[in-house]
């Protein structure tokens, strides 16, 4: 069955009782038992709630996982996933990662004794000379927020299991319908569903797939635990925003990599670009965010300045075109060497595309592009 037609199905799920074509939602906090010594499967929202299980399955089954788990952010479901490893354990980790990750890793994990080596997952050679007795795990994700540097998830997955470990991969970026990394032999998967899954720049959300029994327990008992689940409301937007999936994915970077004004064009399935044949490999295709250098502040200023068409803002993934500037924004964390050590230059801008016609959104770079060096 084609993904276009998988995600329409597994998004509409028909209320057995009222065949309702949309999901229920079920906005109850608690639920009433009529066993006095076998409760239900639904007792504390916290636990579960009907609506939330119905989005956990349609991640789940795009993923192609059999567990699926709901939060209320992308960071928290990427912190709880690490908060499944304990005091002494080490983490690989790419030094591509998303500056939320970073945060957690460098300045709230590494306060419990969780450690962590920060590597180039684009060497293979450099990941496995990281892992130490303690290792634990690789964390990749690619492409990478905001260079779409490509990691080779099968390559990182045969390192993985030479040393008895897990991986995990932030897919984000990409989405089940691009990509599948649960399929190439990584055992759990997060999004920040807040982005490509939820669509409309409406909700935050975050997302945690597996495979596998024992990982998926591990997972929900710190969802459960914590208690940061993601909201009946939210759940149910996710369900609606995940319908439009399948077109949310134009592409750009063809055009842009012709502009004499940008440096540098990171995209992963331009043909000049590095590791685009591994990109080919384990992806559809490049997906629908790319990231420019216009080869200074001043100029991203001005380009920002002039454009009409996408919202200068945080975030991505949305029916809306957004461009944002990941050195005040998605990585403001990372110090200006750390910045630069990741290939995030004082001139790169990152570009969102969404629904608007393509040929518009063309004509609003160039008409912007004609205000540099002004």
């Amino acid at each position: 069955m084609d993904d276009l037609t998988k995600i329409l199905q597994v998004t509409t799920t028909h209320d057995q009782l009222t065949g309702a074509v949309n999901t229920p939602i079920q906005l109850s906090s608690t639920f009433a038992q009529t066993d006095f010594d076998n409760l239900g499967e639904f007792d504390y929202a916290r636990s579960g709630n009907p609506t939330r299980l119905a989005a956990e399955n349609a991640v789940a089954v795009l993923e192609h996982a059999t567990h699926g788990y709901l939060f209320s952010s992308g960071m928290v479901a990427i912190s709880s996933v690490l908060m499944t490893f304990s005091a002494g354990d080490h983490i690989v980790v790419t030094m591509h990662v998303y500056g939320g990750t970073f945060r957690v890793l460098t300045d709230v994990l590494s306060r419990f004794g969780i450690t962590h080596t920060f590597v180039d997952c684009g060497e293979l050679a450099d990941v496995a000379n990281a892992i130490l007795p303690n290792t634990k795990a690789i964390n990749i994700e690619t492409p990478s927020n905001p260079t779409l540097s490509v990691t080779d998830i099968a390559g990182i997955v045969a390192i993985a299991k030479a040393h008895d470990l897990l991986t995990i991969a932030n897919n984000t970026f990409m989405s089940p319908a691009l990509q599948k990394p649960l399929d190439l032999g990584v055992d759990i998967v997060v999004h920040s569903a807040t982005k490509f899954l939820a669509g409309h720049s409406d909700i935050l959300a975050g997302a945690a797939v597996t495979k596998q029994d024992d990982l998926a327990g591990q997972i929900y008992f710190i969802q459960n635990a914590v208690g940061a689940t993601l909201g009946v409301l939210d759940s149910w937007l996710l369900l609606r925003g995940m319908k439009t999936l399948g077109v949310r994915m134009t592409q750009l970077a063809t055009w842009l990599a012709e502009q004499p004004q940008v440096n540098a064009v990171h995209y992963p399935v331009l043909p000049t670009y590095p590791d685009y044949q591994v990109q080919l490999t384990q992806a559809e295709n490049g997906g629908a965010v790319l990231s420019f250098d216009v080869g200074s502040i001043e100029n991203a200023r001005q380009l920002v300045k002039h454009l009409t068409i996408p919202i200068y803002s945080v975030s991505l993934g949305g029916v809306e075109s957004i461009i944002s500037y990941p050195p005040k924004m998605s990585h403001a964390e990372l110090s200006t060497a750390e910045q630069l050590a990741s290939g995030i230059t004082p001139g790169l801008l990152r570009y969102s595309v969404g629904l608007e016609s393509i040929t518009d959104i063309i004509a609003d770079l160039a008409n912007a592009f004609s205000y540099l060096g002004e």
